[in-house]
């Protein structure tokens, strides 16, 4: 267009022919149709725009949701001022958390507790917009020094985070167990990092040890963390410690039962029509298709369990965990409904009093008491003190109240009683309402305030490649008197114990789900590996020696598989015995070394095996790379272990102890030495 306005135009154009002017007409009736057909799809599409801009209103609210999963937005909204954050695996922590979120109110503020999965946690940032402002973290630490499987995100973006958290006030307790060599390192970690990112301590970081009184390191933090945060906001404690409701009771007396809950983790009638992906909210129902003593004398029941996962599309891989779902012994159940006198198929809700709170009921419902009891509440261990300080109001009895509110008490003398009286004498909820007959609590409160009954992880005691369709647990019934007098049973391993490979019928069926582990076969089949596993603590080098025998048949090249295994007597309790002796026979297993520690006058065990062949294991690990592997008690066995560890490698490394702690360590971090140890 530009060139056909050009004045240099030579003039001789205007003299052309009427051919040459024919042409030029069509050139321009082209131009004109153009034209007019780029203005019409302008105007068109221009047109179509307008008509979109009333759609925005519905994008807005398409991502409403998303601003929800603000916390600042939700404590604005509700007047919260106290946000505590919490790290749970097993549910202490998230325990923590609500009796710390409810503590606020004493001091004229407000709390929530929070799971930090279900917000964005970069928020964090803006919480100095709310007024005496203050986030708390109830941090457990997982395994082997890592985070819960709900706080991991948390936990990833601490580590990548460059935010300015300056104006944040914070206080973190950790959940941990001294017997572990990570003790602690998630509250460790949050506390210095939240400090590195500019924010500010307002009280100091407590470590609570499970290995020891955890309930007791909570109670003594608290008793400190509370006057620190009154003296930082100026304000004071209103001196209120009534007991405040978190449920409502509300009892369904004309139900459609299939709208009840009657045992499901998370969605209704999950266990009837089962929908993968299967994870702790939506547990697998697998069949055990056998059950088996493998101890063939003494007082204990070691088990060897089968778990069909057929068409579930669950995979596993040798080293991880699977995690299973116990139900309450029935008769532990009914006398806790005969002692306070209720119909415990009566169906009921507990509905949360603060609307809007994520948590609406404390377990899935509409359901009965007995499901509750049975299968959602823990009635077996022994209560925390809040509890007790809630139920005392119900006792009749001024002595036994007053005994309860001792025990709640952050005082010395109520320390030590319920230490001795609740926590040492292995009392649970049912043995606390026999031997104080004046207490009888209204069973909905009693719900309420009874902690959930956990899942229990049990190391996988098979490999993928052999049993794809099976999981295999090698567990020992937990059995014991108490200083009481009554008999206490391990609420999985006993209902493990009862479950009856069958065809059909529930008394065969265990919700499950895998959990991954760290605790996995070097990457080349070629590395050679040293397993020590004394006890139930074999369970996953079964899975691991399964492997590599398969390897073996692939025609792959295996390295040295070395086993230290330990029992009790080689004649009662030797696990897996003649398994061992085929794989051994085979050449899969190239050294089995097993300690019988009550076989002789002087106890044997694993670790003076390993003394015993200092020599070979010190060549397997210096010069084969071999990777080292401890399954078991935490306490004392591996302790005893990596000491021995410590002891091979500064004689043979000529290292002095600090350079062989530092040498083993090492190892950890490189992936060499792993533990998959409990306490």
């Amino acid at each position: 267009l530009s060139a056909m306005g050009e004045p240099s135009m030579d003039p001789t154009i205007a003299a052309d022919s009427p051919a040459q002017q024919d042409s030029l007409f069509s050139m321009t009736d082209v131009f004109l149709i153009s034209l007019i057909t780029g203005l019409f799809t302008y105007w068109f599409f221009f047109r179509k725009k307008k008509e979109e801009v009333p759609e925005l209103p519905k994008m807005q609210t398409v991502a409403a949701p998303v601003r929800d999963s603000s916390f600042i937005e939700k404590m604005k909204k509700t007047g919260r001022n106290i946000v505590v954050f919490y790290g749970s695996q097993t549910g202490t922590a998230e325990e923590f958390a609500n009796r710390l979120a409810k503590d606020a109110h004493r001091y004229g503020l407000r709390g929530m507790a929070a799971d930090p999965e279900e917000y964005d946690l970069s928020d964090l940032s803006r919480l100095s917009e709310i007024d005496k402002s203050l986030a708390v973290f109830c941090m457990a630490t997982y395994g082997e020094g890592d985070p819960t499987d709900n706080a991991q995100d948390f936990y990833d973006w601490l580590q990548e985070a460059d935010a300015d958290l300056s104006g944040l006030r914070f206080a973190v307790f950790g959940l941990g167990n001294k017997t572990y060599e990570h003790f602690n390192a998630m509250g460790k970690y949050v506390d210095k990092r939240l400090e590195e990112l500019g924010a500010q301590r307002i009280f100091e970081l407590g470590l609570g040890d499970d290995d020891g009184n955890l309930e007791e390191d909570f109670i003594t933090w608290r008793e400190q963390f509370w006057p620190a945060v009154c003296e930082h906001f100026g304000v004071e404690a209103t001196g209120e410690e009534s007991s405040i409701r978190q449920y409502e009771l509300v009892v369904h007396t004309d139900v459609n039962m299939n709208k009840v809950y009657t045992g499901e983790m998370g969605r209704l009638k999950s266990y009837e029509n089962q929908k993968p992906p299967f994870d702790a909210k939506n547990p697998f129902l697998a069949q055990v298709t056998e059950n088996r003593k493998l101890n063939e004398g003494g007082e204990r029941h070691l088990m060897h369990l089968e778990l069909d996962i057929s068409n579930s599309k669950i995979r596993y891989e040798s080293g991880d965990h699977v995690a299973v779902y116990p139900a309450n012994d029935s008769s532990l159940v009914n006398q806790i409904g005969e002692i306070l006198g209720t119909d415990l198929d009566t169906v009921m809700s507990l509905n949360n009093l603060d609307e809007e709170s994520n948590k609406k009921h404390p377990f899935p419902c509409p359901t009965s008491y007995r499901t509750a009891l049975t299968y959602y509440l823990d009635i077996t261990n022994p209560p925390r003190t809040n509890v007790l300080y809630e139920l005392a109001q119900y006792a009749s009895d001024s002595g036994e109240q007053e005994r309860l509110r001792k025990m709640a008490s952050s005082a010395a003398e109520g320390k030590a009683l319920y230490l001795s009286w609740v926590v040492e004498a292995r009392r649970n909820i049912l043995a606390i309402l026999q031997d104080m007959p004046s207490l009888r609590p209204p069973i909905d409160h009693l719900c309420e305030l009874l902690p959930r009954l956990q899942a229990r992880y049990y190391s996988i005691a098979s490999s993928s490649k052999v049993h794809p369709n099976s999981i295999h647990i090698c567990a020992v019934t937990v059995e014991y008197e108490t200083k009481t007098g009554r008999l206490n049973k391990g609420v999985a391993t006993s209902w493990l114990r009862s479950k009856v490979p069958v065809q059909q019928g529930s008394s065969s069926l265990v919700p499950m789900y895998v959990r991954k582990s760290q605790f996995r076969l070097p990457f080349k089949p070629s590395t050679p590996v040293i397993m020590i596993g004394p006890g139930t603590g074999i369970a996953p080098f079964m899975g691991f020696i399964q492997e590599r025998a398969w390897l073996k048949q692939q025609g792959k090249e295996v390295g040295e598989t070395v086993l230290y295994y330990g029992c009790r007597h080689e004649r009662e309790d030797y696990l897996y015995r003649e398994e061992l002796a085929r794989f051994q026979k085979e050449g899969v297993l190239t050294q089995l070394n097993v300690a019988f520690s009550r076989d002789q006058a002087e106890k044997v065990y694993v670790q003076h095996l390993l003394k015993k062949n200092k020599e070979n294991v010190w060549k397997l690990v210096n010069e084969g790379m071999a990777h080292i592997y401890v399954c078991g008690d935490a306490r004392n066995m591996a302790r005893d272990v990596q000491n021995t560890f410590y002891e091979i490698v500064s004689e043979f490394g000529s290292m002095s102890q600090p350079q062989a702690v530092d040498y083993v360590k090492k190892l950890m971090t490189k992936g060499r030495y792993s533990l998959d140890v409990w306490s």
